[in-house]
């Protein structure tokens, strides 16, 4: 029985490596996907004054779970278009990679929400609204890098963007000169948006140039 799981787990691993092109592609317009959405959330959320603890929550949540769906379409898109199977074991343990930091990150947002209403209010705008999204920030790294072990190493590296980016806001603080507002909304849409957009476009420059070659 070991052998058969040992077996299977070698299998599993070239797969994960002969398919390393294939993520490559499906990754570019992901994360370009996601940058979009992310840059366009932001400004919107800025010129909506969504500034309380709870519309932010909901708000950003909601902004996940569409860049999450729209991710698995394109996902499977890049599937059919390959006659690859969408739920294939590789596909399984990079999805199993995912979802700790991401679920964590989901369960604290939605906690957060449930509890800020009888919170003393400064202290519950300045955890929704300010440490929250440096926590989301932490957390998706983790989940890229996690990631990252079944995919090209690009992702672990991206991953670790977020990682130092965030735990650096943490060590900096909250500076006084910018408002609740900017500064939620610009954290996340300079990390979730302007860095999944320069990495979709690096993903294309790269595989373009390796096809002209």
């Amino acid at each position: 029985m070991e052998t058969n799981w040992a077996a299977d787990h070698l299998q599993t691993i070239r797969t994960l490596m002969e398919r390393s092109a294939l993520y490559r592609r499906a990754l570019a317009p992901i994360m370009t996907f996601a940058g979009t959405l992310g840059v366009l959330a932001a400004v919107f959320g800025c010129l909506l004054k969504i500034d309380s603890p709870r519309p932010f929550i909901l708000y950003w949540m909601a902004v996940g779970i569409v860049a999450f769906s729209g991710s698995l379409l394109l996902v499977r898109r890049q599937a059919l278009k390959d006659a690859e199977a969408f739920w294939s074991p590789p596909t399984r343990r990079v999805a199993h990679a995912l979802m700790p930091p991401l679920f964590s990150g989901f369960v604290i947002g939605v906690v957060l929400h449930v509890h800020v209403a009888t919170a003393d209010p400064p202290l519950g705008r300045v955890l929704s609204m300010l440490w929250l999204p440096v926590g989301w920030v932490v957390l998706y790294g983790c989940a890229m890098c996690a990631a990252g072990f079944f995919t090209p190493r690009g992702l672990r590296i991206f991953g670790w963007a977020f990682i130092l980016g965030g735990c650096g806001l943490f060590a900096v603080g909250i500076p006084d000169w910018v408002s609740r507002l900017y500064f939620a909304h610009g954290i996340m849409g300079g990390f979730f948006g302007a860095l999944h957009l320069a990495y979709g476009a690096y993903l294309y420059l790269t595989e373009k140039g390796k096809n002209a070659a």
